[in-house]
């Protein structure tokens, strides 16, 4: 990407930010300190510069998506453990190859005999 293509970008963005501003009676901006969010804070503070943007910044903490798989892994094993279940014996059962062998699985006798 070219550097006047990014100026152009910027200048659209900053344009946004204003329109918006100017368009809206209470604005406010998500901010997750990603790197998303960090972006839009420069360019928040570069559209109003020298005063500070016209509106408050509200912090959003998004769970990440390893996050919510970890919680759900545990949680499991945290209720079949309490079920009275053999983890060690349903951790194979339902891991994800072992899924995904019972997903694609043909049953026996389904498949068409082989032409020689």
């Amino acid at each position: 990407m070219s550097h006047g293509n990014l100026q152009r970008l910027e200048a659209e963005a900053i344009h946004v930010l204003r329109e918006v501003v100017a368009t809206f009676s209470n604005p406010v901006m998500l901010y997750s300190i990603g790197k998303d969010s960090s972006v839009l804070l420069h360019l928040a503070t570069k559209a109003f510069y020298p005063a500070k943007p016209p509106f408050p910044f509200l912090h959003v903490d998004t769970p990440r998506v390893h996050d919510l798989r970890h919680r759900f892994a545990v949680q499991t094993l945290i209720n079949w453990h309490r079920a009275g279940e053999d983890v060690e014996r349903e951790l194979p059962v339902h891991s994800p190859p072992s899924l995904a062998m019972r997903m694609f699985a043909i049953p026996t006798g389904t498949c068409p005999p082989r032409r020689n």
